[in-house]
């Protein structure tokens, strides 16, 4: 199929006016301007492949609803008569082994069911755009055939990772669960042994999942001669520090690096970014990529070339998604069912890994999916790594500055609130009264290099047995390591209390237990999509009820959350995307549903892995020197300046980027202090400096003064 489709995606070139008009622009750069897609799309139509021609005519584009595809390449062809004429008279010199028919060729599976083959046709989309993209590189730097890794060795890989793993344990020294983790890691080894397929790894924070699950798929593509791990995240944060992890123990000295981490605060799949979107689109050609969940299935289930390069990859791929619990709900529908296409018909294994795993066995798209847990016996795990006890102030409530006190009376303390205002308040509160370096912050108003210099020095203190209190958002949950003997949280969804636990007593150190203590403030925020979740939780979890640690509760929370979002239901998003994605609707499912009233596209019906497309932020005021901040600041001239954005100053930069929401475009004065890097105007999806206030505490100030715009 995919040799088929690539041979003939380009037949419209042999047109004489195609191949006159390539002449004439050759010295100029310019385009040829005439279709060159449409008589391969209607010759692979015709003889037999059907919709899966869609490929050949989106090859630049982008894929179409494919009910439209007929009509659509009928229409183009219709135009230019001689063009069709003139190719067609040279294909069987340029294609002589072209058969009549090319049915044959497609898998009665791929035929039996429509998301078999809608997944089909993605998979093989993306050959093809990378092909292409590929070959065209490689004539224009003059190479005799494209650029394309050799698979990876992973029987060295999985040695080196068993080497390195070792001597970093040996040097680190015991602790009392170090001997959990061990067991923890051997049990997903054995596990890898197994057959591919769908497994599960659901040991509780600070289990070692990281280690654990990175062992898992290196043994596990080695033994089933799979090409690629792939890794994903929820968040930033957790990309960032995981594919340092797995650098440390896979990249060697002299030789072409191991670990791909791609991610990006801009959108450069963004077709309005011009040009440098695909020089920035990554095709994931390495052994082992770290990448984001907007990144791996927002490329899966997109439709432009730009986005969907990489997705070929997935096949014959072992697929780790950590910390599982963040998939968007309004999503699970299409991610599942993709998931389960992977395992199923494209050679894929998917490791779920979480500390609060979902029941996503009582949604359709899961029902009868066999599953491996990589654990022998959880729950015993559970009882053996239970190192807290929890507390609980739901009723009456306590205010931020209740709780500020409260953690200002240990010695050291974490507190994690719902908002970034939230935890500016408790900040703000023992600013005023903490000795220097005892009081710490970390929210998103921070770039990444920011917080990471705030977690040095947290840990350091905790290391030092000193006085120190951090107060942060949930970005501290997901898989950062740091051990206080008191976690603050604010009440929030099961699966993030969990989480936030995790963060106490993480060495198991403390012969009593660490303290969680949930507290619903009086005084504090939530996202909106908090509500219905919290409310699920105070039905299953809390005073005279049971601990968030409880599987058993656990597994009814999440069974409720299902049915109170009426995930089931056929008008809910993910099931209207199933629907489209059933009929092969590409645009549907990647830009939404044609508005028949506006004749837009209803992108709230579209598949988002994240509802607001952000603000990418650069803050040179986060850099750790007036010289750095310099350097930053002379980056982002010339990139404003480059015709084509330099790809390297762009990675740069992404230390100091950050993510705000759309909302703070409606904060008066707000948008006077952005300044775009890319492009012309400040709006979501672009990349903008701040130039406004940025505290060494907190970073990005959001309440600009009225009198700094004023002359």
């Amino acid at each position: 199929m995919a040799y088929w489709l690539g041979a003939l995606h380009d037949v419209g070139k042999a047109a004489c006016a195609w191949q006159d008009k390539l002449a004439a622009v050759a010295p100029t750069g310019r385009p040829v301007g005439i279709d060159h897609k449409s008589l391969g799309t209607r010759i692979a139509f015709e003889r037999g492949l059907g919709a899966f021609a869609g490929a050949v005519f989106g090859h630049h584009g982008g894929l179409i609803d494919s009910p439209n595809l007929r009509e659509a390449f009928r229409r183009r062809l219709s135009d230019a008569p001689d063009n069709v004429a003139s190719a067609e008279r040279e294909l069987p010199g340029l294609l002589p082994d072209l058969p009549e028919r090319l049915d044959h060729l497609v898998p009665a599976d791929w035929r039996a069911d429509p998301l078999v083959g809608e997944m089909a046709l993605r998979l093989c989309y993306s050959a093809l755009v990378d092909a292409d993209s590929l070959d065209t590189s490689a004539h224009f730097q003059g190479l005799a055939s494209p650029r394309v890794r050799p698979d990876a060795d992973f029987g060295h890989l999985y040695k080196l990772f068993e080497q390195r793993r070792h001597d970093e344990l040996a040097g680190r020294g015991g602790t009392p669960i170090g001997s959990l983790r061990e067991r923890v890691y051997t049990d997903c080894l054995a596990a890898a042994e197994r057959d591919r397929g769908v497994f599960r790894l659901g040991a509780p924070t600070g289990a070692g999942k990281t280690l654990a699950s990175g062992g898992f798929a290196l043994r596990h593509a080695e033994k089933h001669g799979l090409r690629r791990v792939i890794v994903a995240v929820p968040f930033l944060t957790v990309t960032e520090q995981n594919a340092a992890v797995y650098r440390r123990l896979l990249d060697e000295d002299d030789v072409e690096p191991v670990v791909l981490e791609h991610h990006s605060q801009a959108d450069f799949d963004d077709p309005k970014a011009g040009r440098w979107a695909r020089l920035a689109a990554e095709n994931w050609d390495g052994p082992f990529v770290v990448t984001t969940f907007v990144r791996l299935f927002e490329s899966l289930y997109a439709r432009k070339p730009s986005a969907m390069r990489r997705v070929h990859r997935l096949a014959h791929s072992v697929i780790v998604l950590d910390e599982v619990q963040a998939l968007p709900h309004a999503m699970l529908a299409p991610i599942l069912d993709g998931l389960r296409l992977l395992v199923r018909h494209f050679g894929a294994t998917v490791l779920l890994s979480s500390a609060t795993q979902p029941s996503f066995w009582a949604l359709d798209e899961f029902k009868g999916v066999p599953c491996t847990d990589l654990i022998h016996d959880t729950p015993k795990l559970v009882s053996d790594l239970r190192r807290v006890r929890y507390e609980w102030q739901l009723d009456p409530k306590p205010t931020l500055a209740d709780i500020a006190d409260q953690a200002a009376s240990e010695a050291a303390a974490l507190v994690v609130v719902n908002t970034t205002a939230d935890a500016k308040a408790v900040f703000d509160q023992w600013r005023d009264t903490e000795p220097d370096g005892v009081a710490w912050h970390l929210s998103t108003r921070m770039c990444p290099h920011h917080r990471r210099r705030v977690l040095e020095k947290v840990r350091a203190r905790l290391n030092r047995s000193e006085r120190v209190l951090l107060v942060a958002t949930q970005l501290i949950e997901a898989g950062v390591d740091v051990d206080f003997p008191v976690v603050f949280r604010a009440m929030a969804p099961a699966d993030s209390l969990l989480q936030a636990a995790g963060r106490a007593n993480r060495e198991g150190r403390m012969p009593d237990g660490g303290r969680v203590v949930v507290f619903a403030p009086e005084d504090g925020g939530q996202p909106p999509t908090y509500k219905t979740l919290v409310g699920c939780t105070g039905r299953q979890f809390g005073p005279d009820k049971a601990d968030p640690d409880d599987t058993e509760a656990l597994g009814r929370y999440y069974r409720n959350v299902y049915d109170v979002l009426n995930l089931a239901d056929g008008q809910h998003v993910g099931k209207r995307i199933q629907h489209a994605r059933g009929r092969w609707q590409f645009e549907t499912v990647a830009e939404g549903p044609m508005d028949a009233s506006t004749k837009r596209r209803d992108r709230r019906l579209a598949f988002r892995i994240i509802d607001d497309d952000g603000i990418g932020v650069v803050t040179p005021q986060g850099a750790e020197t007036p010289e750095l901040r310099r350097e930053l600041e002379q980056l982002i001239e010339e990139l404003r300046l480059a015709p084509v954005p330099d790809l390297a100053k762009l990675r740069r930069l992404q230390a100091y980027t950050t993510n705000l929401h759309p909302s703070a475009l409606r904060q008066p004065g707000v948008m006077a202090l952005m300044r775009p890097i890319l492009g012309n105007e400040v709006r979501r999806g672009v990349l903008v400096e701040w130039v406004g206030e940025y505290d060494d505490a907190i970073g990005i100030s959001l309440d600009p003064k009225p009198e700094q715009f004023v002359l």
